[in-house]
């Protein structure tokens, strides 16, 4: 389908959109699935292994600590600024993310449920402390001098691939309150997304009279279900992403291309009617 059909959709309704790891390949952040998503020896860490394992978590740490480098310094692109500019306009009522990397917030957008959290923040399991994550990625890269020198593959959602060698060498830090362990907040692979967060959602969709979805394959169930929940309430469902998803035959419209040039064309055609 085309982007005028996309536009005639969504002209004088009220916008939810869904994002996904679409949505910020742009910005340099590589995605699970799809166009240039890369090749990994090991799946991603799951919630069960990270609590049970301590090399687990000392694997996971080496990683995160020399991917977190270039994941921080990602730019918002064009979708970002264009969801932004729907929500400024008042076409967007309310974003849903599955990602975790805040570009929504730096383009300057203000109503955003984080469906996975974000790996801005990190938290203690034991007492529940919370600290930014580029205070800790000091303190990882202080106990770990020369870290960033060693060669690594970047992975999606701020993740590397290292030799083992050097996982195996890398000392983990602790919770500064109560030395315990500290997790990012997001939610793993196996692990639930918290129940306050899916019903805010939900509750966003309601006021939805098209639902958006952008940069998304909709392969895991924590962003289809809401492509689901519009189906059944009847509300028109619209998808920009590059290759198939999960949800195409619920769609009404369906636009093959890049984030940031559809949404992009979307916003300005929407804010000039």
């Amino acid at each position: 389908m085309s982007l005028a059909e996309l536009i005639e959709l969504c002209r004088g309704r009220a916008l939810v959109a869904l994002t996904g790891a679409g949505c910020s390949t742009e910005s340099g952040i590589p995605g699970y699935r799809g166009e240039g998503a890369p090749q990994r020896s090991r799946p991603p860490v799951t919630y069960q292994a990270f609590l049970k394992d301590e090399r687990t978590r000392r694997r996971f740490w080496a990683r995160s600590a020399v991917g977190f480098e270039r994941f921080r310094g990602a730019e918002p692109n064009a979708a970002h600024r264009a969801l932004a500019g729907l929500e400024a306009c008042g076409r967007l009522d309310t974003l849903i993310t599955q990602n975790v990397d805040r570009l929504h917030h730096r383009a300057g957008h203000q109503s955003v449920i984080e469906l996975h959290g974000s790996l801005h923040r990190v938290r203690c399991l034991e007492c529940g402390e919370s600290e930014a994550r580029s205070e800790l990625q000091a303190r990882l890269l202080a106990q770990n001098p020369g870290l960033l020198q060693r060669q690594a593959q970047e992975l999606p959602d701020g993740d590397a691939e290292l030799d083992e060698a050097d996982e195996l060498e890398f000392e983990p830090v602790d919770c500064r309150a109560c030395g315990g362990v500290l997790k990012p907040d997001v939610v793993f692979f196996g692990e639930n997304v918290p129940k306050a967060t899916v019903e805010a959602a939900y509750e966003a969709l309601e006021r939805a009279e098209v639902f958006l979805v952008v940069g998304s394959s909709l392969a895991v169930f924590s962003g289809f279900r809401f492509v689901r929940r519009a189906r059944q309430r009847e509300i028109p469902v619209a998808i920009v992403n590059l290759g198939r998803t999960r949800g195409d035959e619920l769609a009404q419209v369906r636009v093959e291309g890049r984030a940031g040039e559809v949404v992009a064309a979307l916003e300005r055609a929407l804010s000039e009617s």
